[in-house]
């Protein structure tokens, strides 16, 4: 793959996990995993949060892919983008494939002491 292309890939899920690094944006996920798509009313009315304050977390996260907001009316209906979650998924895989490569190497040079 080229570097450039590493670097986007890398970029980009640095987008991602900065968005998912805050217990109130994780508690929203949990939230629309559960319920499903819902409004901020809805969605602030789960949280000890006002809705400004919800509003700019699920901005957050749709500003990472993670959320996707639709216009019902007069209000928005914010849904998990589960395409953007598999993204997640697939670098913490290739996180946790490195690592076990690099324990398997560690063991093998232990044993072999």
């Amino acid at each position: 793959m080229p570097k450039a292309r590493v670097d986007r890939a890398i970029a980009g899920a640095a987008v991602l996990f900065a968005a998912l690094g805050d217990p109130t944006r994780l508690a929203l996920l949990q939230r629309l995993s559960r319920g499903g798509p819902a409004s901020i009313s809805v969605l602030a009315d789960s949280f000890q949060t006002t809705r400004q304050g919800v509003t700019k977390h699920l901005y957050v996260l749709a500003a990472a892919g993670i959320l996707a907001g639709e216009r019902r009316g007069r209000e928005q209906v914010w849904a998990i983008n589960p395409a953007r979650l598999a993204d997640a998924q697939r670098h913490l895989d290739v996180i946790a494939h490195g690592w076990d490569h690099a324990l398997a190497r560690l063991k093998a040079h232990v044993e072999g002491s």
